[in-house]
């Protein structure tokens, strides 16, 4: 997979992500790194688990999870004030 297409499931697992976690995204600059550093955790949670992906949308899914999981293990060391 070249690298366009890394940054284009990276900026797309980011936005989802943010989605998921009940927030609005972090604009396309944050949504990409936390896309791509979602995409290696996810790929590392995938080869623990006996996973392998071979499509486009296996990555994004893969990708998805990771940033998932990020933005979860973030969320534990922030503190949210309550309104």
């Amino acid at each position: 997979m070249g690298i366009l297409w890394s940054i284009i499931i990276g900026i797309l697992a980011g936005a989802i992500a943010g989605w998921i976690m009940k927030g609005s995204g972090f604009g396309i600059i944050l949504n990409l790194v936390v896309g791509l550093v979602g995409s290696v955790l996810g790929g590392w949670i995938y080869s623990l688990l006996g996973f392998s992906t071979t499509s486009i949308l296996g990555t994004l899914v893969m990708s998805v999870i990771g940033a998932v999981v990020l933005l979860w293990i973030v969320s534990l060391f922030t503190r949210r004030s309550v309104k």
